[in-house]
């Protein structure tokens, strides 16, 4: 079955996954949805166009532009606020648990659209990536501010920069000699080490960044830790990623039973709780379709989960 997306601000972001999301968020008339991450509104009108009258949709995103896209509809509730912080303001909101909550972890398109956000090699503007622009921490600042060590790690683990050691040693060499206020100064600083496809590989380097300015992985594992404790029995968890460390830990949160290591540990007797019934038992990804129409489709993986 397919669900209408018209009216939806695709010039913002265009929903990745749209039919497959709303499929396995298994949507009930009278429930209550939480869609984690607003962003263009797009999945968050897929579920108001299967909830009734008395269904709810709380709407989490930290990024003020994001408000913009709100539909008139009484049965959404915009928080402006980080997704990591999900039990908290649904308690404020007087809800315990809803039925199922979405998180689509990717950029919205807006975002990297926008020249003065600093997400984009495209555009020349500040060197900023905040996603939150309450928050102080920019880009410009790690650059200026962190170890040799600290960069390397943050390169090679977010980025899978393939000289990240070499990149880190440059930055800490030469940072000193240049103003790093703009895109285009980092560009400047780094490309004497560029490595293959500059493209490819400022694309590696800003994504490391941007997730390092956000605190993308530890966000992500703060939310999945609250899961468990604010979806009713029989609710679902539908997360999409688009790197292969976030589908990582959404992998391992949403596993059953024993870690394989339990399994030949005989000493084990204490066997972990069992959170969630696998629905996808391999990540569903985009059809060749919504790979031509949508590119950053490409890298999108969802998985699902049904809490026990």
């Amino acid at each position: 079955m397919t669900y209408p997306t018209s009216n939806l601000n695709t010039d913002y972001h265009i929903p990745v996954l749209f039919q497959e999301t709303i499929e396995h968020l298994n949507i009930i008339p009278d429930g209550i949805y939480v869609d984690a991450t607003f962003g263009g509104g797009g999945h968050s009108r897929g579920i108001l166009s299967k909830l009734g009258p008395k269904g709810k949709l709380i709407a989490f995103d930290q990024d003020a532009d994001a408000k913009k896209n709100l539909p008139n509809d009484d049965r959404i509730v915009f928080i402006p606020e980080n997704f990591r912080y999900i039990q908290r303001f649904l308690r404020l909101n007087k809800i315990d648990k809803v039925d199922g909550v979405l998180a689509d972890l990717g950029v919205s398109s807006h975002q990297f659209d926008e020249g003065s956000r600093g997400f984009s090699i495209r555009f020349d503007g500040p060197f900023d990536m905040r996603m939150d622009q309450r928050q102080t921490r920019t880009a410009a600042q790690i650059i200026e501010s962190y170890s040799e060590a600290a960069l390397h790690k943050m390169f090679e683990q977010y980025g899978e920069v393939t000289n990240a050691k070499t990149l880190a040693k440059h930055i800490v060499t030469q940072r000193r000699l240049l103003k790093l206020s703009t895109v285009q100064d980092f560009k400047t600083l780094i490309a004497p080490v560029v490595k293959g496809n500059p493209n490819k590989y400022w694309a590696q380097v800003f994504q490391a960044i941007r997730m390092e300015v956000n605190e993308e992985m530890v966000v992500l594992n703060e939310f999945l830790a609250q899961l468990p404790d604010v979806i009713k029995a029989g609710g679902r968890a539908v997360i999409i990623t688009f790197h292969s460390i976030e589908d990582r830990m959404v992998k391992n949160a949403f596993k059953v039973g024993p870690d394989e290591d339990d399994v030949t540990n005989p000493f084990l007797s204490i066997k972990k709780e069992v959170f969630w019934k696998i629905i996808t038992k391999k990540p569903v990804v985009a059809s060749e379709k919504e790979m031509k129409e949508n590119n950053r489709s490409r890298s999108a993986k969802l998985r699902a989960a049904e809490r026990v």
